[in-house]
């Protein structure tokens, strides 16, 4: 049984993860308008690995008996200056993300919850490569400008996501 402190703090993340895959979509939505089509189907693809975190903390809290309460998920930001402040923004969000849930495993410590230890664990884990993910993408645009054919290449580089 999850105590109601950590119950909470679940829910929160919840909301976080829902969140997330909210702003990809928003962020994929931005890069279709700026005809990338490569950028916003990473973004889309993103978009639902993060609506598969949250459930995966959903279905978490109703297996240890806790109740998911959904909040409110705020409007997510819909322009960018250019792709590379939107991969910015993807990395330190990401890091926002890793915190979040660094402080979740910090309290199942405090509280001896076991299982919320080995649950999390799969998360911190999987941070390490999104982060990564965002940086390789935000570091490549760095080098190859926003304009021209280097741009038109990670487009279409990033357009093969999820075909390996």
């Amino acid at each position: 049984m999850l105590s109601k402190a950590l119950q909470k703090a679940l829910n929160d993340q919840i909301q976080k993860e829902f969140y997330s895959s909210y702003l990809y979509l928003s962020m994929a939505a931005y890069a279709e308008s700026m005809n990338l089509p490569g950028f916003a189907h990473w973004l889309k693809l993103q978009q639902q690995e993060e609506h598969g975190h949250a459930m995966k903390f959903y279905k978490y809290v109703n297996e240890r008996g806790g109740r998911v309460e959904l909040q409110a998920i705020e409007q997510p930001q819909a322009e960018f200056p250019s792709p590379t402040a939107m991969f910015e923004e993807v990395l330190k969000h990401e890091q926002f993300i890793t915190a979040s849930i660094n402080k979740l495993y910090e309290k199942a410590l405090k509280e001896n919850d076991y299982a919320t230890q080995v649950m999390l664990q799969w998360f911190i884990e999987e941070q390490v490569e999104e982060e990564a993910s965002a940086s390789e993408i935000l570091e490549t645009l760095k080098m190859a400008g926003e304009k021209g054919q280097a741009l038109l290449m990670l487009d279409r580089q990033l357009a093969r996501r999820g075909m390996n």
